[in-house]
């Protein structure tokens, strides 16, 4: 995806949400709203980690629910080198032209007054960095090669708190065949709980899913702009959820937001002018006498015309 820029060839400042480049669909932007609402208006607390960051699309949404005394983190490669040559691989095919950490920060900061902490590095710095039992919600969206996504997995495991939500993206994408299987082998191995999946991502939790999940179809069930399936696979409920023309939550403008100048007034259509009359048909002149005609044929042209002339001005000198 590109980066807009200005006509002196800087990033552009986004004005709302959609302006950041990322791949952020509209459920999924109403998903989180709803799980983070939920665990505020429960009263649950707990610190927020996104892993995979591009610029900043998901991750300036995830800033909108950190309450008072909560951390955010957020990991990202950027410029650093990749730690194996298939990560390399994939970062340059992927998106190393336009990622920077100078153009997720000014995203982020165009939303939000202050940064959350940045790590800058590969995601296996991440249990070193952030609290085992310290996160309420993890986002995972980095590598896509199988042993990363593994590894993002375990440490998800161990830094949410007992019923924490963890969300990994590109599950079931056919480019991403490693994320698809670490993920389901999560599900089948590891403990992980679906919650619901949705086009791009999988929710998971590994506590409880059941109340969640009740609570979810009992919310997508009074909406009319989403398609929903429930089923059973190995021994799991997965809720499938999918857009049906859904508008996107919500969310605050930025502070490089203008108000957009209003359109002009329409101006009024001209009057078309009058068609001009159209000329009226002479009147058809009564038809000659027999004398007449046979004057016409046996009299001379001048004699006729004469005669002729003398009519016209008896005619003339009577009105």
């Amino acid at each position: 995806m590109s980066t807009e820029t200005t006509a002196q060839g800087t990033p552009k400042l986004p004005q709302v949400l959609d302006d950041v480049p990322g791949w952020f669909p509209v459920l999924d932007q109403l998903l989180f709203d709803w799980i983070l609402t939920r665990q505020e208006d429960a009263g649950d607390r707990g610190d927020l980690l996104e892993v995979g960051v591009y610029m900043g699309k998901s991750a300036i949404f995830l800033g909108n629910h950190l309450q008072e005394g909560e951390a955010y983190t957020v990991c990202d490669l950027f410029e650093s080198d990749a730690p194996d040559d298939a990560n390399a691989a994939e970062a340059n095919k992927s998106y190393r032209s336009t990622l920077t950490r100078r153009a997720f920060e000014a995203n982020y900061l165009s939303f939000h007054d202050e940064l959350p902490r940045v790590l800058q590095g590969p995601s296996s710095i991440v249990p070193g960095e952030v609290k085992p039992r310290s996160c309420r919600f993890v986002h995972i969206d980095a590598s896509h090669l199988y042993e990363h996504v593994y590894g993002d997995i375990t440490a998800a495991q161990d830094i949410l708190l007992p019923g924490g939500i963890v969300v990994l993206d590109d599950f079931r994408s056919e480019h991403t065949p490693g994320v698809s299987i670490a993920a389901w082998e999560a599900v089948l191995n590891r403990g992980l709980n679906p919650i619901c999946i949705t086009t791009q991502k999988l929710y998971g939790t590994w506590g409880d899913a059941e109340p969640i999940q009740d609570a979810l179809l009992e919310m997508i069930e009074q909406r009319d702009d989403c398609h929903l399936s429930n089923q059973q696979a190995a021994g799991h409920r997965i809720i499938r959820l999918k857009s049906k023309g859904m508008k996107a939550p919500a969310f605050p403008k930025s502070r490089h937001w203008t108000e957009p100048e209003p359109k002009p007034a329409p101006q009024p259509k001209p009057t078309p002018a009058p068609a001009a009359p159209k000329p009226q048909p002479r009147p058809a002149k009564p038809p000659r006498s027999a004398a007449r005609r046979l004057a016409v044929d046996l009299l001379p042209p001048v004699v006729t015309r004469a005669i002729v002339r003398a009519k016209a001005n008896k005619r003339a000198a009577a009105k």
